[in-house]
């Protein structure tokens, strides 16, 4: 996953936006205002990042002590992983079904004893939202700690009506890219109930002019690359770009507390919280024969390639690092050999041909996709 799609949800207009984007301190604050109203915390426990990671961690630093056990989805990012770690905590993978990609939760018990007074996370993968009900009566079963992980599912709502990020302890979100709030990079954290006597330091350090640069270059670059992609200049585009050192790669964004948002990503990321996603960020499908249907689909002009996790622990170039238990999560290791993503840059319109190939490919049964 080198460019997830590319700045895919990235207009002309938009992209000229990010670029020239100004902002002052009034913008980061309104933006801690807003979230410190929408998800019923004091503005002093929210603070802005720039990376989601760093805000994650920080979420698990407030609620959790060090060494803790944290449950973590068998399908999900290294970024997590890092997070965890970067706390001072321990991940713990548990399995997860086909249906929702959440937590299985008749396996679950096994992993909270371990995880006692620990914390689960929840990842609401692809903006699907998790059973919050049966998430709940497992932290007060093993008193676990809810930190809830809004990449993905800002502005999505749970099963009995509440909205994500107004359940658990912490909340944590990402502007990273492709993500519910996208400013190419950012995120922020809110403490709605924290340990006793914490303190939430607020970051003051900015990103250094590079990194500045290639958030407010990058959905121009990458809209270039999206549109040569088809006759193959695309590819060779992002790769060149990547090793220029223009583009990073998500995966390799630091983590990093000390450095804040910017203000211009405040701003932006702010306009965005009053129109979050109605639906999940991607459709999923379980598929058979992956590689020769996204050959296919290749072939027909479509790029479904880039698949949110085609690994357990994405990307696969982490895969020693993530040191994932194989044996112990057997659904997530299947599922992502068989999962694609029907990608939200494509209208529904241009989509029939290519549900009509996927549709020959798909897992149905017990085995199949939503």
């Amino acid at each position: 996953m080198i460019s997830l799609g590319q700045a895919s949800n990235y207009s002309s207009g938009r992209a000229l936006g990010q670029l020239f984007a100004m902002g002052r301190a009034a913008d980061s604050e309104a933006l801690r205002t807003a979230l410190a109203h929408k998800y019923s915390a004091r503005p002093e426990l929210v603070a802005l990042y720039h990376s989601g990671r760093s805000a994650l961690t920080v979420a698990l630093k407030a609620v959790g002590e060090k060494g803790s056990k944290v449950i973590i989805p068998g399908l999900t990012c290294i970024a997590v992983v890092r997070a965890v770690k970067a706390a001072g905590m321990e991940p713990v993978f548990a399995d997860i079904t086909t249906e929702n990609l959440e937590y299985d939760y008749d396996a679950i018990d096994n992993i909270a004893k371990v995880c006692y007074n620990g914390i689960i996370v929840v990842q609401n993968t692809l903006g699907l939202t998790w059973d919050m009900v049966k998430i709940e009566q497992i932290a007060r079963k093993y008193h676990l700690i809810i930190v809830e992980d809004l990449a993905h599912s800002a502005g999505r709502f749970y099963a009995d009506g509440r909205e994500v990020g107004t359940v658990g302890q912490a909340v944590a979100l990402s502007f990273g890219k492709g993500k519910a709030i996208d400013t190419i990079n950012g995120g922020a954290v809110v403490i709605r109930e924290a340990s006793t006597q914490y303190i939430l330091a607020q970051p003051t350090r900015l990103p250094v002019l590079a990194e500045r640069a290639r958030d407010r270059w990058y959905p121009i670059l990458a809209g270039i690359c999206r549109e040569l992609w088809r006759v193959k200049l695309g590819q060779v585009m992002m790769m060149l770009f990547v090793k220029m050192g223009w583009v990073k790669r998500s995966a390799d964004t630091k983590l990093d507390t000390d450095v804040r948002l910017t203000d211009w990503q405040a701003k932006l990321a702010l306009a965005q919280l009053d129109k979050l996603p109605s639906t999940p960020l991607r459709e999923f499908k379980l598929v058979r024969q992956r590689d020769e249907l996204l050959a296919k689909l290749d072939r027909m002009g479509y790029n479904f390639h880039e698949i949110w996790y085609d690994t357990p622990v994405s990307p696969a170039r982490y895969r020693d690092e993530a040191d994932f238990p194989v044996d112990k999560c057997p659904v997530t290791v299947r599922l992502s050999e068989q999962i694609i993503n029907i990608p939200t840059w494509y209208q529904d319109s241009k989509l029939a041909e290519a549900r009509t190939v996927i549709a020959k490919y798909e897992i149905g049964g017990e085995d199949g996709a939503k």
